[in-house]
């Protein structure tokens, strides 16, 4: 076990980890902050996306120890109130169904906006491709960034 230091949606947390261990579970079981998901464990679906340094990141596969002063932000982070203009977008265009993936699209689609506000369709595509939606909403998950980039 390790005592390891980082900053999680802006306030500084320690935990007690094997350094090994997935930040995903970290933020999860330790932090009981649930609302990054476990898809595939692998590192394939998105579903686990996280901000570190403002970059998106697969947490599935993110050893804690890597984590250890920088600054970490999961989709509790992005906006308490849920005013994120994503958040907003994302009802406004019935995005989820069963909504399992959403946090981690919501996270990737953020980092996207965060270094380019107005990004062409081809742009999001491409930012998004590799997050999987069992669902198939990738066309109102393309709306809803496009919404959300002309509302920010």
């Amino acid at each position: 076990m390790a005592s390891i230091a980082f900053s999680l949606n802006g306030k500084p947390v320690r935990v007690e980890a094997e350094p090994d261990a997935p930040l995903l579970w970290v933020v999860r079981e330790h932090l009981k902050l649930t609302g990054t998901k476990f898809g595939c464990g692998i590192a394939q679906c998105g579903a686990c996306t996280v901000h570190i340094e403002g970059n998106p990141t697969r947490s599935c596969v993110t050893p804690v120890s890597s984590v250890a002063g920088k600054k970490v932000t999961t989709i509790e982070g992005l906006s308490p109130d849920s005013s994120h203009a994503l958040q907003k977008a994302w009802i406004a265009e019935q995005v989820p169904q069963c909504g399992y993936c959403q946090s981690g699209q919501i996270m990737q689609a953020a980092a996207l906006l965060a270094k380019n506000p107005k990004p062409t369709r081809d742009e999001i595509v491409a930012h998004m491709n590799g997050n999987i939606c069992r669902c198939g909403t990738y066309a109102r998950i393309v709306r809803a960034i496009q919404r959300a980039s002309r509302e920010a």
